[in-house]
């Protein structure tokens, strides 16, 4: 009886979990088949490139150990089997108990291990332990006849055969030839730049300055920015905080505790950091958590049924309007918590588990807001109390700063304030419990909006020009330890912003770049560096993965065009593919019955493609790795079958 051979490219968290699910669903689909899995990747399997364990220790995950893990639990909903394995958490608990375990590991790991609790944030090298090490007991524990066959090297095309099997070429010359299926799980890829960095980055080069272009961190050599340059980083998100933890603490700097907070003991070899962006604000600090490994706000207004209903309205045609459909309930979603939280805090939880159901059943009357109102004050919860998206989103009071050391100045106390909330945690402080909701609602945003759920023009315009950034500045933040760093920076003199609306831009005079911002008036800001602090964005017709740019030049898949029932749709860079088990759909619009894709390089098919997986709570991304695995090894069936007969087809229309 022939074996079943799959290719999965790209061995980071998201081939990891297919490799897993690979391995679990083996015996129920193939049988008494031998199976052989090529994981193709450069870099260690498990932690691929985006979490190598050679990274530096300064940089953290935004994630607490005990909410992540690679593993299926029994809250999984999937065909395959439920095997579960340790979390993050867990594991590190495991390592001094379980002889073995720790293969060898350094003995930096095992001091972090040691100190991990269950809300601690790792470091991202030490969460590419994790992932190593499940790779190598994933591959240890696999089923009789499952062989995982690890390739060093990176894919550079695919081609079919005749028979409808797939030839995958690597870069060192070899081919992984005959598989029956293909799995696309890359990640981040780098792109080509835009016009405004690769002008950026041409004065730099005539002038002997630093640009670094849009990058993981970790990928970054700064070693060309020295002690006392003046650095601009243009950007206040996830990557802002790691440079400045790189540029700070990274070369030898102190943060000393006192008094509930940091001071700053430069080492000297520090760069002066002005730092800015379009909202002028950083993404507000992670609410400590409460919630323990797999508690969520579960929706009182994204019902089951009401996502049903629009996905069924978008499958007939009639595709939503985030805006107008769909981010009324959200915000009921938010306000409800908050004010739930904010009786509980005032009158005690009796109070708030009265207000609730009162409150949605006010909603859904449609009352509207006068209703609304008489409620609110009904339980004491005045004007001053109600909440403000505005505020929320905008904290940064429009022509009230005088320039930007006044700027400053309320920076500090805006930044003390979200400290404060952040410390009090996301169940117990209104705020940040009302802000986390907007994390525990990404399923459910991700069934409404997913596949054309919305139309092309609402996802242009309401959710990539508006929902998603705001979703990241509100929920997706750092620790609260990086905020509490940044306030320690800046009162250094180590650290300054420059307010809303950064602007860069080459300055031929003095072969410096120019900073400016609603600030700074008319004289601009000049500095020695630009750091892009942001990652760029996935885009198939720009990346830089050779295998993915030989698939676009071949007509072998095509960018996603988010579609409109009555325009042209958005075009995005997002790599196509179809409902569940996401075949790659080529220019053709055909899917491939034996290539497979999912992850970063799908966005705007997908939203929010960046997440990790988080037990207890039913992983779309497990759920997802279980569905392809299982088509994966299905493709895998000999002449004669459905599947086969389907990659023969194929493979036919793809030489006409």
């Amino acid at each position: 009886m022939a074996g079943i051979s799959v290719a999965v490219i790209g061995a980071g968290p998201r081939g990891l979990s297919v490799v897993e699910r690979l391995c679990a669903n083996a015996p129920v689909v193939a049988g008494k088949r031998n199976c052989v899995i090529h994981v193709i990747d450069p870099y260690p399997p498990g932690a691929g490139r985006v979490w190598r364990t050679d990274q530096s220790g300064q940089l953290l995950m935004n994630t607490v150990a005990s909410q992540i893990t690679i593993f299926t639990d029994p809250g999984v909903s999937c065909a395959g089997p439920i095997v579960e394995g340790p979390s993050l958490h867990a594991w590190a608990g495991l390592l001094p108990l379980a002889d073995g375990l720790d293969d060898g590991l350094p003995a930096e790991v095992l001091r972090e291990a040691a100190s991990l609790g269950p809300d601690t944030y790792p470091t991202r090298a030490f969460y590419g332990h994790y992932l190593c090490w499940a790779f190598r007991f994933v591959c240890r524990t696999a089923p009789c006849g499952v062989v995982v066959d690890v390739r060093r090297a990176t894919a550079v095309a695919v081609d079919d055969r005749a028979d409808g099997r797939q030839d995958v070429v690597l870069d060192d010359g070899t081919t992984v030839g005959g598989v029956d299926a293909v799995v696309l799980a890359q990640g981040h890829c780098d792109t080509d730049p835009g016009d405004g960095t690769r002008a950026l980055a041409g004065h730099a080069r005539a002038h002997g300055r630093v640009h670094v272009p849009p990058a993981n961190p970790a990928d970054v050599d700064l070693s060309a920015i020295g002690a006392g340059d003046l650095v601009a980083l243009c950007g206040l998100g996830l990557n802002f905080f790691d440079y400045m933890a790189l540029f700070t603490s990274g070369r030898g700097g102190r943060f000393r505790p006192r008094d509930g907070g940091f001071v700053y003991e430069p080492s000297g070899e520090e760069p002066r950091l002005l730092a800015g962006s379009r909202r002028g604000v950083p993404y507000h600090a992670r609410g400590e958590n409460e919630k323990g490994v797999s508690e969520r706000h579960e929706p009182l207004f994204l019902t089951p049924d009401v996502l049903s209903s629009l996905r069924a309205a978008a499958d007939a045609g009639a595709p939503a309007g985030f805006r107008r459909q769909v981010w009324p309930l959200v915000t009921k979603e938010i306000e409800s918590v908050y004010y739930a939280a904010l009786l509980a805090e005032r009158r005690g939880p009796e109070a708030a588990a009265d207000f609730l159901p009162r409150y949605v059943k006010t909603v859904l009357a449609g009352g509207g807001g006068s209703d609304e109102d008489r409620l609110l004050g009904e339980y004491g919860i005045g004007p001053g109390d109600r909440w403000d998206w505005d505020t929320v989103n905008r904290p940064c009071p429009p022509g009230a700063l005088e320039g930007v050391a006044g700027f400053n100045a309320w920076l500090l106390g805006h930044l003390e304030r979200d400290v404060a909330h952040a410390v009090r945690g996301n169940v117990t402080d209104p705020v940040k419990s009302a802000l986390d909701v907007l994390r525990d609602l990404r399923n459910e945003i991700r069934l409404v909006v997913d596949h054309g759920g919305i139309g092309g023009a609402s996802y242009r315009d309401d959710l990539d020009g508006w929902y998603t950034p705001m979703n990241a500045f509100l929920s997706i933040g750092p620790p609260v330890r990086r905020i509490q760093e940044m306030i320690a920076l800046m009162e250094a003199g180590v650290l300054r912003l420059v307010g809303p609306g950064m602007s860069v831009a080459p300055d031929p005079g003095t072969g410096r770049f120019a900073v400016t911002s609603d600030l700074t008036g008319d004289r601009p800001l000049l500095v020695d560096a630009l750091v892009e602090a942001r990652l760029p964005e996935p885009d198939v017709r720009r990346t830089r993965d050779p295998l993915m740019r030989s698939m676009l030049a071949r007509g072998q898949c095509r960018p996603y065009v988010v579609p409109d029932p009555d325009g042209a749709g958005y075009p995005t860079g997002g790599l196509a593919v179809s409902r569940a088990p996401y075949h790659v759909v080529d220019a053709a619009g055909l899917p491939h019955p034996a290539r497979f894709a999912y992850g970063v390089p799908t966005e705007h098919v997908h939203w929010v493609t960046a997440a990790g997986v988080r037990p207890g709570v039913n992983s779309v991304i497990l759920g997802d790795s279980d569905a392809m695995a299982r088509a994966a090894l299905r493709a895998g069936a000999r002449p004669g079958s459905e599947a086969a007969g389907s990659a023969r087809s194929y493979a036919a229309h793809e030489r006409n």
